[in-house]
């Protein structure tokens, strides 16, 4: 049964447990507002930042707060680790991407010298 205060509000420990609760049962943005109102009362809770973090509509967001945990625990690995992971697959992602490039200009200069070398030999 949930712990109440006087003024039959859940404390902030209370608060975050149901807020995980609702984020693993997919009520995400009834989580993230639970997850903001321990911020409201915590500025420093790890945990509640990690599930935003979990719970971010975008790559920017998470990002954000994911440094955000660092900030306030230099030494968070998973925090430390799911940007390190983010960085690696946007390096990925880019380095695909000047590959692809690459080859298509590869196969743009392999084409006009044989069309080069067919119109010469055709003179």
């Amino acid at each position: 049964m949930a712990r109440v205060r006087e003024s039959n509000q859940p404390d902030r420990e209370e608060l975050l447990n149901m807020a995980i609760t609702a984020a693993k049962q997919g009520q995400k943005q009834g989580a993230r507002v639970m997850l903001r109102q321990v911020l409201n009362q915590d500025k420093r809770n790890e945990r509640a930042m990690m599930w935003l973090a979990r719970l971010a509509t975008n790559e920017k967001e998470r990002k954000q707060w994911l440094s955000r945990v660092l900030m306030v625990n230099p030494d968070n690995d998973t925090a430390r680790d799911a940007l390190e992971k983010m960085d690696y697959q946007n390096q990925a992602e880019s380095n695909r991407l000047l590959i692809v490039l690459g080859v298509v200009v590869g196969v743009m200069i392999i084409l006009v010298i044989a069309v080069i070398i067919i119109v010469s030999l055709l003179n």
